[in-house]
C-alpha cells in the first residue's frame, strides 16, 4: 500500500485519538463535545449533508477575557447581506440538485450553514462543529468515541485567512473544502492544505495581472494599500515581485485591517497626501475598503487613480458608499460575468426563510426594510412595523442588485462539483447505491478529477492544486449622469494564452479619475528621451533617475535607455545624440579657399617660371644667358616648373596613386632643382678659379661633368624613392584621432624612414650648395651670381628648417598645406633670387648685358 493510500487511515486514527483524549475525563458513558454547542443558522436534513461557512455578520464586539470566568459567546454585529445572498446561492444549488432526476437521483442533499462573523477563531470552532456535530452519543465506557464526519464537504469561507485556518484543521481528515472567493496563492500549496479547492482563480494570477495592467498604462511609480491578512499580504507580495520584474516601483505599501484604530487610518491618509504617485493599488477586502472609503471621503482624498482587486472592484455597496467620487475611474480585475438561470427569482422569494421563523431572516428583514417586528419592537421611536409580507421585487437596494452574480455562480459551481463527485462515487444511473460507505478522502479525489459543464455552459474542473483556470474581466468604474456607478467591462486577461496575448484592452472606452479621458501619469521621473541615458538617484528606487545627455560620439535611440552606445569609428553622434551620422571627410580640396589660393600660387609660379624660360630662350645668345652654363639654367627652370606643379598633387582627395606620386615627385623634382643650383654654384666657383694662371679647373668641371653630377645626384634620389615604394609605399589613410567629429583623409607615409631619407637627402644637397655659394660670395661684383645663389639657398634652408616643427604640429589637412607652402616658398625663393636679377638686366638694363661687363672689363661706373 502506498503512502498516499495510507493517509486516510492515519487521518481517521488521529481523529479518533483526539476524540478519545477529549472525552476521556467524562464520568458518564456519554460522548459529547466540550464547550457551548454551536447551532447552524440555516440547516436541513438529507441523505448527505454539506456544510456551509459564511460571514453573515462582518464584525463582532470585542470582549475582554479575564481567564477567571468562562468566556461569553462571540457576539456578531453588522449584518452582511452579501454573504446572506451567497448562502442563498448554495441553497438554490442544493434545491436544484434535489429536484433533478439526472444528478444524484433518489439522494437528497441537506445542509448546515454557520456564521463565522469574519473571525478566524469562530471559523475554526464552526469547522469542528461541522466535523463532529453537537449530538450527544451514548456508548459504553470502554468503547471508543468515534463516528463519521457530520458533513461530506464544506462550501466556504469567503476570505483567505479563515480558509487557511479551517483548511489546516480539516486537512488531516481530507474533508473537501471549496471556497468561492478565497484567492490567496498560498492556498494552492497541497502539502499544507491538501483538501482545499476553490472555484475562483488564485491571487498568483490576479497579482501578476494587476502588475501587467499597471505596466500597460506606463505607471511606474505607484502606492499600495493592502488588507492586513493573508489575502492582502501574500497577494501584494506577488504583485511587488512581478512589479519589480516589470520595472514598477512602490512609493509606499501600507497594510490595514478594519479593526485598526483611527490613528492607523490617519497615518495612511498622511502618507497618501505626502506622496507623489497618482496611482494606488488597492489589494483590499470589500470590508476594509468600505471603512477606508468613509475616512477618505472626510479628507477629500480625490483625484487618485485606483487599481483594485476582485474583492471590491465589482461591489455595488462600495460604489454606493462612494458619494464623494473617490473611486471614479477605478480599474481592476473581476471574475468573468455569468448568469445562473432562476437564481435571481429564488433570491427574491424568501418564503422558504420566512416559514422557518429563523432569527437570521428576522434580522435580515428588519435591516432590509428598516422596520421592526411587533414582538421585537423596542421602546425607541420607530414609525415602521414589519409585517413579513413586504415585497422584495419593488425594492432597489443592495440585496436586489445582481452585479455579484459571478460570485454566486462560484458557489453554485462548488456545490455542483461535490454533487458530481458523489454521483460518480455512488455509481448513479437511474438510481444511486445508497449503501456505499462515503469517506472524505474518496470524495476529494473524485472532485479533483471531475469535469462537467453547468446548464449555462460554464466548464468546471480543477488542476492539481485545486485551482480553476485563471481568467479575469477588466472592470472600469464609469459614473453616469444619474449618479449611478456603472461597472463597464473594458478588457480581458486570460492566463492560459501566450504572454503577448494575455491582456486585451479597449482603451477608447476607458474613463479615468476625475472623469478624464486622458490616461493619468504616475512616474517618479519622466521618461528619458532618445539622446540621453538614465542615472539612478542615490538612495532612491530604480524608477527615480536623472536623464544625462550622451557624451559626444555616443547615442541612445530608445526611450529610457540605460546606456549610450558608441558610434562606429566612421560615424559621429548628431546634435540630439539619437543617431550616428557619417563623419565629414576632411582633406585639402580645390574648392575651399585655402586649396584654391595654394592652387593659384602654384599655377602662378608655373607661369612665372615659364615666362622666365621664354625670356631666356629669346635672349639665349646674350652673354648673361650664356654665362654659367645656359643648359643648367634651362634645366633649373624646368625643375622649378615641376616643383610648382608637384604641389598640385597634394591637393584633392588622397588616393593610392596620388599618395605615391606626391612624395616621389616632390623628392625627385627638388633634388633635380638643387642639383642644378649646385652645378651652377660649382660652375661659378670653378670659372673664377680657372682665370688663375696654371689652373685646369675648367677641364675637371666642364659641361659633361656638370651633366653627370646632376644625373648622379638625381639618380640617387630616384633609387631611394624606388626602394621606398617597393618596401612600404605611402597609402591613403583615414585618421579618426585628429578630429572627433571628422575623418581626416591623408596619406600615410608607409615608413617614416623613407620620407625622412628623401627629405634629408634634399637637405644635404641644399647645405652643400649653400656652402659652395658661401665660398664664392667674394667674387668680383660684376660676376655676382654666387651671391644670389647664396641668398636663395639661405631662404630655401630657412623655409625647410621652419617646415619641420610646423609640419609636425599642424593637424590634418593643415599639415598638407604647410608642406605645399614650403614647396612653393622655396621654389619662389630660387626663382626670384637666381633669375629675376638676370631678367632685370635683360629687360631693363640691356647695356649691361655684354661680355665685357660680365667679365668685369666694361667702362668704369659713373660717379655717384
Amino acid at each position: 500500500m502506498s503512502f498516499t493510500q495510507k493517509w486516510p487511515e492515519l487521518g481517521w486514527a488521529l481523529f479518533q485519538l483526539l476524540l478519545v483524549a477529549s472525552f476521556s475525563q467524562a464520568k458518564e458513558p456519554v460522548c459529547m463535545q466540550r464547550g457551548d454547542p454551536d447551532n447552524p443558522q440555516l440547516s436541513r436534513d438529507g441523505d448527505i449533508i454539506l456544510g456551509g461557512m459564511f460571514s453573515f455578520h462582518s464584525s463582532w464586539n470585542d470582549r475582554k477575557d479575564t481567564y477567571i470566568q468562562k468566556p461569553l459567546p462571540l457576539q456578531c454585529t453588522s449584518l452582511n447581506s452579501r454573504e446572506f445572498r451567497v448562502a442563498q446561492a448554495m441553497l438554490f444549488a442544493i434545491e436544484e440538485i434535489n429536484n433533478s432526476t439526472d444528478l444524484l437521483p433518489g439522494v437528497s442533499l441537506g445542509y448546515k450553514m454557520y456564521d463565522t462573523c469574519g473571525s478566524i477563531a469562530q471559523s475554526i470552532k464552526v469547522a469542528l462543529a461541522l466535523m463532529n456535530g453537537n449530538q450527544i452519543i451514548f456508548t459504553a465506557p470502554e468503547a471508543p468515541c468515534t463516528k463519521p464526519a457530520q458533513v461530506q464537504a464544506i462550501i466556504g469561507e469567503t476570505s483567505s485567512s479563515p480558509c487557511m485556518a479551517i483548511a489546516t484543521v480539516i486537512g488531516p481528515f481530507y474533508i473537501p473544502m471549496i471556497s468561492h472567493l478565497a484567492t490567496c496563492a498560498c492556498l494552492s500549496d497541497k502539502t499544507k492544505y491538501p483538501s482545499f479547492l476553490r472555484t475562483i482563480p488564485s491571487d498568483y494570477y490576479q497579482s501578476r495581472a494587476l502588475a501587467y495592467l499597471v505596466k500597460y498604462f506606463g505607471w511606474t511609480w505607484v502606492g499600495a494599500i493592502r488588507t492586513n491578512d493573508d489575502y492582502g499580504n501574500k497577494g501584494m507580495a506577488t504583485f511587488t515581485e512581478t512589479a519589480q520584474q516589470l520595472g514598477i516601483c512602490l512609493e509606499y505599501s501600507v497594510s490595514f485591517f478594519r479593526t485598526d484604530p483611527y490613528e492607523k487610518i490617519q497615518k495612511i491618509i498622511d502618507i497618501i497626501k505626502a506622496s507623489t504617485s497618482k496611482v494606488i493599488i488597492g489589494f483590499l477586502s470589500h470590508f476594509d475598503m468600505d471603512v477606508l472609503l468613509h475616512e477618505f471621503s472626510l479628507n477629500n482624498l480625490t483625484g487618485y487613480q485606483w487599481v483594485g482587486s476582485e474583492s471590491w472592484i465589482f461591489d455595488s455597496q462600495t460604489a454606493k458608499m462612494d458619494i464623494h467620487h473617490i473611486l471614479d475611474g477605478a480599474i481592476g480585475l473581476y471574475i468573468p460575468k455569468s448568469h445562473v438561470t432562476g437564481l435571481q427569482e429564488f433570491m427574491l422569494n424568501v418564503k422558504l426563510l420566512n416559514s422557518s421563523n429563523n432569527e437570521l431572516f428576522t434580522e435580515f428583514w428588519e435591516t432590509l426594510f428598516n422596520c421592526k417586528f411587533k414582538e421585537l419592537k423596542s421602546t425607541a421611536e420607530n414609525p415602521r412595523e414589519c409585517t413579513g409580507h413586504e415585497d422584495l421585487t419593488g425594492v432597489q437596494n443592495i440585496f436586489t442588485d445582481m452585479s455579484l452574480m459571478p460570485m454566486f455562480n462560484n458557489v453554485y459551481k462548488g456545490v455542483y462539483a461535490v454533487a458530481h463527485a458523489l454521483h460518480n462515487i455512488l455509481n448513479c444511473n437511474k438510481t444511486c447505491e445508497k449503501n456505499v460507505q462515503l469517506d472524505p478522502f474518496t470524495i476529494l479525489q473524485h472532485i479533483l478529477k471531475i469535469y462537467f459543464k453547468t446548464k449555462e455552459g460554464d466548464e468546471v474542473y480543477f488542476d492539481e492544486n485545486g485551482d480553476p483556470a485563471a481568467k479575469y474581466e477588466i472592470i472600469n468604474w464609469q459614473p453616469r449622469k444619474n449618479g449611478i456607478m456603472e461597472f463597464v467591462t473594458v478588457g480581458l486577461y486570460d492566463a492560459s494564452l501566450s504572454p503577448d496575448k494575455q491582456l486585451t484592452l479597449q482603451n477608447d472606452s476607458l474613463i479615468w479619475a476625475r472623469n478624464s479621458k486622458q490616461v493619468p501619469v504616475s512616474v517618479c521621473s519622466e521618461k528619458c528621451p532618445p539622446g540621453t541615458r538614465k542615472v539612478l538617484q542615490k538612495g532612491r528606487p530604480v524608477c527615480c533617475y536623472d536623464c544625462i545627455r550622451c557624451a559626444e560620439g555616443e547615442i541612445s535611440n530608445i526611450t529610457d535607455s540605460v546606456t549610450c552606445l558608441r558610434c562606429l569609428p566612421e560615424f559621429w553622434s548628431n546634435e540630439r545624440r539619437d543617431t550616428c551620422i557619417k563623419k565629414e571627410a576632411v582633406f585639402l580640396s580645390y574648392e575651399e579657399i585655402m586649396g584654391a589660393l595654394l592652387t593659384a600660387a602654384s599655377l602662378f609660379g608655373t607661369c612665372m617660371t615659364t615666362g622666365v624660360a621664354l625670356i631666356f630662350f629669346k635672349y639665349r645668345k646674350t652673354p648673361i644667358v650664356r654665362a654659367n652654363n645656359s643648359e643648367l639654367s634651362f634645366l633649373l627652370l624646368f625643375s622649378l616648373t615641376l616643383c610648382f606643379l608637384c604641389s598640385l598633387t597634394f591637393i584633392g582627395q588622397p588616393s593610392e596613386w596620388s599618395c605615391m606620386l606626391r612624395h616621389v615627385a616632390f623628392g625627385i623634382t627638388f633634388v633635380l632643382c638643387i642639383s642644378c643650383v649646385l652645378g651652377k654654384t660649382m660652375v661659378v666657383l670653378m670659372a673664377f678659379r680657372a682665370t688663375r694662371p696654371g689652373s685646369n679647373a675648367q677641364k675637371w668641371f666642364g659641361p659633361t661633368q656638370q651633366r653627370l653630377c646632376v644625373t648622379s645626384f638625381t639618380l640617387i634620389q630616384l633609387i631611394m624613392c624606388i626602394i621606398w615604394l617597393t618596401v612600404s609605399p605611402p597609402f591613403p589613410f583615414k585618421n579618426f584621432k585628429e578630429f572627433k567629429d571628422k575623418i581626416t583623409l591623408e596619406c600615410a607615409l608607409g615608413t617614416s624612414l623613407g620620407y625622412w631619407a628623401v627629405l634629408g637627402y634634399i637637405g644635404l644637397l641644399s647645405v652643400l650648395c649653400f656652402i659652395f655659394a658661401f665660398l664664392a660670395r667674394k667674387l668680383p661684383d660684376n660676376f655676382n651670381e654666387a651671391k644670389f645663389i647664396t641668398f636663395s639657398m639661405l631662404i630655401f634652408c630657412a623655409v625647410w628648417i621652419t617646415f619641420i616643427p610646423a609640419y609636425v604640429s599642424s593637424p590634418g589637412k593643415f599639415s598638407v598645406a604647410v608642406e605645399i607652402f614650403a614647396i612653393l616658398a622655396s621654389s619662389f625663393g630660387l626663382l626670384i633670387c637666381i633669375f629675376f636679377p638676370k631678367c632685370y638686366i635683360i629687360l631693363l638694363k640691356p647695356e649691361r648685358n655684354t661680355k665685357k661687363n660680365m667679365m668685369g672689363k666694361g667702362a668704369p661706373r659713373s660717379p655717384s
